[in-house]
C-alpha cells in the first residue's frame, strides 16, 4: 500500500489537529451535559481530515479527490464552528481553543496548496453523471 500521504504536509497538520482535538476533549468539564456529544462531534471532524486525505491520495481520478476534498472542507469548518460552541458551553479554556483555531487555519492554507496539485484532466464521469471541471 503506497503511504506517500504520510509525507504530504497537509497530512501532518491534519494529524496535528487530531491531537490537539483530543487533548481538548479529554479536559472537558464533566459538569456540563452535553459535553460527552461535542466531544464526540469533534473528534469525528478531527479524525476525518487525515481519513479523507488518505482517501484522496488513493486514487487520482479528480472528481474523487474532490469529493473528498469537499468532505475534509466541511468538517474542517464544523470543528472550527465547534470550538466556538465549547467556549459558549464553557467547556474548554478559551486559550486551548484559539489553539486549534489557529491550526486550522493554518490546515486552511496547507489545505487549498493541496487541492491544487489535483489534475482536472484526469477525470471520469460517475454514474451520478456529475463532473467536477
Amino acid at each position: 500500500m503506497d503511504m506517500r500521504y504520510r509525507d504530504l504536509s497537509v497530512f501532518g497538520k491534519a494529524e496535528e489537529i487530531v491531537e490537539i482535538t483530543n487533548a481538548i476533549v479529554a479536559s472537558f468539564r464533566e459538569d456540563v451535559e452535553e459535553g460527552g456529544l461535542v466531544a464526540q462531534l469533534m473528534m469525528e471532524n478531527a479524525l476525518r481530515l487525515p481519513a479523507k486525505i488518505a482517501n484522496a491520495e488513493g486514487g487520482d481520478i479528480y472528481s474523487h479527490r474532490m469529493d473528498n476534498a469537499v468532505l475534509i472542507k466541511l468538517a474542517a469548518r464544523e470543528l472550527n464552528s465547534q470550538t466556538y460552541l465549547c467556549k459558549q458551553l464553557e467547556l474548554a479554556d478559551v486559550e486551548y481553543l484559539r489553539l486549534l483555531r489557529r491550526e486550522i487555519e493554518q490546515f486552511r492554507h496547507l489545505f487549498l496548496d493541496w487541492i491544487d496539485t489535483f489534475d482536472p484532466s484526469n477525470d471520469i464521469v460517475d454514474e451520478w453523471h456529475f463532473r467536477m471541471t
